[in-house]
């Protein structure tokens, strides 16, 4: 079982439109409603696998109900911490060409009580747990030493810990520990403060994450692939994407894919990029099942290519 903990979920509406021009009437050709927010992303990949995953997240509202709902219709327990706000809803606009326009909704603040509810729920909800999947950025009201405190509690009870979260919650929790963190190139970056131009920058940046505490280094580097470094070494899996639909989610499912396949070595690199490449050939953030993955067509490798540059650099 996989247990995700999303600490700012979000109702997601996503349109898919011939062009986004600014000031003008734009018709959709197509839009869907989703649960969102990265925690119940992962849960809801882990469900399309067929695997068994419990999503432990704070709810309040119409949308907060309107987000049960639609998890329970997915086959996706839900550990619900009821708040006074209401949970946020957010937009994105698809184009043709793969740009994405996103609009994220701040959220509610969780008082202290909701904060300590939520921390309680997850060790209560933790018992029989493969992993815990701690993802997305944190509400009003969380400092960013709270990811940190769950951490802490869960390896003392025993659990390992998958963290996808970014700017100062990611440097204080790797105090901690986590046994792996998963940030695209962006957030690698912001990480170690220095532009990423060529894989081999990207590597030296997730090894400097480890130095820092994280004990391994899922990196997602957009189309160029993905990276694994651990105690292990590291390794760079790619595969080939016709037509990116949406990316929305797709980092989420990578990331459901590593945990599926055991969280560790080239094995379950693979099954990420397998995820990660099926999920941007989908609508919104629709969630591969077994029959979208193409497993034949990633390849791993542990000889980096360091001097290739990345085809989105990040500054």
């Amino acid at each position: 079982m996989i247990l995700t903990v999303t600490p700012n979920p979000s109702l997601d509406r996503t349109y898919e439109v011939p062009s986004l021009d600014r000031g003008e009437v734009v018709r959709a050709t197509g839009d869907r409603m989703d649960p969102g927010g990265k925690g119940v992303n992962v849960s809801r990949a882990v469900a399309a696998a067929g695997q068994r995953t419990v999503a432990v997240l704070p709810l309040g509202g119409a949308p907060g109900r309107f987000v049960a709902q639609l998890l329970d219709e997915q086959g996706i327990e839900v550990a619900p911490v009821p708040v006074a706000g209401q949970t946020r809803s957010n937009i994105s606009i698809a184009e043709p060409d793969g740009t994405l326009t996103k609009i994220n909704a701040p959220g509610p603040e969780l008082s202290p009580e909701e904060q300590e509810l939520l921390l309680e729920t997850v060790r209560r909800q933790s018992a029989g747990a493969d992993w815990i999947a701690c993802c997305g950025s944190l509400p009003r009201g969380l400092a960013p030493s709270w990811y940190a405190e769950l951490v802490a509690r869960a390896h003392a009870a025993g659990a390992r810990i998958a963290l996808d979260t970014s700017g100062p919650a990611l440097l204080a929790a790797l105090r901690e520990r986590p046994d792996v963190v998963k940030p695209n190139a962006e957030e690698l970056a912001e990480a170690v403060g220095r532009p990423l131009a060529t894989v081999g920058d990207a590597v030296k940046a997730a090894e400097e994450l480890r130095e820092r505490g994280a004990r391994a280094v899922l990196a997602s580097l957009g189309a160029d692939g993905q990276l694994l470094v651990d105690d292990s070494g590291a390794y760079f899996g790619s595969a080939p994407v016709d037509v990116v639909r949406s990316n929305v989610g797709a980092g989420d499912s990578s990331l459901a894919g590593f945990l599926i396949a055991g969280g560790s070595g080239p094995e379950a690199l693979a099954s990420a990029v397998a995820h990660g490449a099926a999920a941007v050939q989908l609508p919104g953030s629709v969630m591969p099942t077994p029959a979208d993955l193409e497993p034949d067509a990633v390849t791993v490798t542990a000889v980096i290519p360091s001097d290739q540059a990345l085809m989105e650099a990040v500054s």
